[in-house]
């Protein structure tokens, strides 16, 4: 018993950042109609500019994961790193999405795969591809236990975080005139513009906000998988894994997804084999797609002939 919970607890975590990483795919898919590749990239980017500012904040240690950067230093870096996120997410939106708007599906992928590839490029001429420690204020080594089930510093702090996020997010789509907004050009964009909504703002708006999240996803991993230019490509997957679960077009969704398979990838390590947990993504995705095509919450589309 004592090891299921600790699985539950494990699959909580990172169940967590996946659903993170799902809700800025899905908020541009149902905004936008675009599913953003460079999503994870972008991730990766802004925790890079989040461990440049705090390095500059503060000199190098030996050992920089730990009481010994402080979180006046981490928090300015961080706040740093989320605005760089915000407004790469908008430059993107005016510079290449926009114009391309009238693209297939099939184009605008294609377009974000290869801005994904350009910033993984310009990762690796301005940071190098060695692996980098991010500093950060709590520790994987202190814990906490209750019972027999022991949940360390950093992952009850990346969940809480994660969680706020999602709870800001929530309060921000459904409680504000600018989510209101968002709902409206995301449902009916030639109804929103009839009614005077200013439909380039509303996308722009979304597509930082949604850099934002990314930013805040890589934030968030980087303590875990450590500084690569590659290291959101797992992440990113399980994330597009989750919105597929959840629906592409439901935010709820989206995190009920990222749980879910946080929870199934925990629970498939520990009692069946740790070697194929990364293989329960695309599993999902492929009995996703056969048994229920919108998702666990997404809305079912019929289209008349």
């Amino acid at each position: 018993m004592v090891d299921l919970v600790q699985y539950l607890v494990g699959g909580l975590t990172a169940g967590t950042l996946y659903g993170l990483v799902a809700l800025g795919i899905v908020l541009l898919y149902r905004s936008s109609r675009v599913l953003n590749f460079a999503h994870g990239d972008l991730a990766t980017l802004a925790a890079f500019v989040g461990f440049t500012l705090l390095l500059r904040r503060q000199p190098p240690t030996p050992f920089p994961i730990g009481p010994q950067t402080g979180w006046w230093s981490f928090l300015p870096a961080m706040a740093g790193a989320l605005l760089a996120g915000a407004l790469a997410g908008a430059a993107f939106y005016f510079l290449i999405i926009r114009p391309v708007k009238e693209a297939t599906l099939l184009g605008r992928i294609v377009v974000t795969l290869g801005l994904a590839l350009a910033i993984n490029g310009l990762v690796v001429l301005v940071w190098g591809a060695d692996t980098k420690v991010f500093p950060f204020p709590l520790s994987d080594v202190r814990v906490y236990r209750l019972g027999g089930v022991v949940i360390s510093q950093l992952s009850l702090g990346l969940t809480t975080a994660g969680l706020l996020l999602v709870a800001l997010l929530y309060l921000l789509v459904q409680r504000t005139r600018v989510g209101l907004a968002m709902r409206a050009v995301a449902q009916d964009l030639t109804a929103a513009q009839a009614l005077g909504i200013p439909s380039r703002r509303i996308f722009a708006l979304t597509w930082g906000l949604a850099g934002m999240l990314a930013a805040a996803a890589g934030i968030l991993a980087a303590p875990v998988t450590l500084l690569t230019p590659f290291m959101m490509l797992d992440p990113f997957l399980k994330g597009f894994a989750a919105a597929v679960l959840g629906g592409m077009d439901s935010l709820p969704g989206a995190v009920l997804g990222g749980w879910l398979l946080g929870l199934a990838e925990s629970l498939f390590a520990g009692y069946i084999s740790f070697k194929f947990k990364t293989t329960l993504a695309f599993l999902i995705i492929i009995l996703t797609l056969m048994l229920r095509p919108e998702g666990l919450l997404g809305r079912e589309y019929r289209r008349r002939v």
